[in-house]
């Protein structure tokens, strides 16, 4: 039998889930941990219990948006496949959708943040390869075998560029048509499956 999480594990999922969400709205640099405390319901002076320092924070804060984000995608992508899209219609059709232009503060941490990754610690940008890693990964699973080895990455990075374009359009018409442009570009080129019905 399980045993119920300790009031301070609560209280530590709930401040890394505030900051995950937190850093995908307002950058790395929008995160001040005053902030994060108070949006978490809790007191500035207690956030030293949990994290050691701010990138100590950032760090699982980058993981837990990652895991939310692949969390969000394997439920999209199994509906789709479910209604007969191949793996690699249904993750292009869930990461470029009309939902995640406007869905910043619970969507791709990559998309997020990748202008900003470079510019942080050592730690931070470590984790932020991780996610980069594990967007690749994630493309990389829904190829056939036969695929060129550097198409994932390739995939990958029209994926999240599309989307930062689109979002810096906005969530109109303009963001949605280069949306719907990159949809249709990345699945003539790489989906041999039949259309999803």
């Amino acid at each position: 039998m399980a045993t119920a999480p300790s009031r301070k594990a609560l209280t530590h999922e709930r401040i890394v889930d505030t900051a995950a969400r937190a850093i995908r709205r307002g950058g790395f640099s929008g995160v001040g941990v005053a902030d994060i405390m108070k949006e978490a319901g809790l007191t500035h002076g207690g956030f030293y219990a949990h994290f050691p320092s701010r990138d100590a924070l950032l760090v699982e804060a980058l993981a837990h948006a990652g895991q939310q984000s692949a969390e969000r995608l394997s439920q999209g992508n199994a509906q789709r496949e479910a209604r007969g899209a191949s793996p690699f219609r249904a993750l292009i059709d869930s990461y470029l959708s009309d939902r995640h232009l406007s869905g910043t503060e619970n969507g791709c941490a990559v998309a997020a943040l990748v202008s900003e990754m470079p510019r942080q610690s050592a730690d931070v940008r470590a984790a932020a390869v991780q996610r980069v890693r594990s967007l690749v990964a994630l493309v990389a699973q829904t190829l056939p075998a036969d695929a060129a080895p550097d198409s994932a990455a390739a995939i990958a990075s029209q994926m999240v560029g599309a989307l930062q374009l689109a979002r810096a359009l906005g969530d109109n018409a303009e963001g949605q048509a280069l949306l719907a442009a990159n949809r249709s570009a990345l699945l003539a080129r790489y989906d041999t499956s039949r259309p999803a019905a």
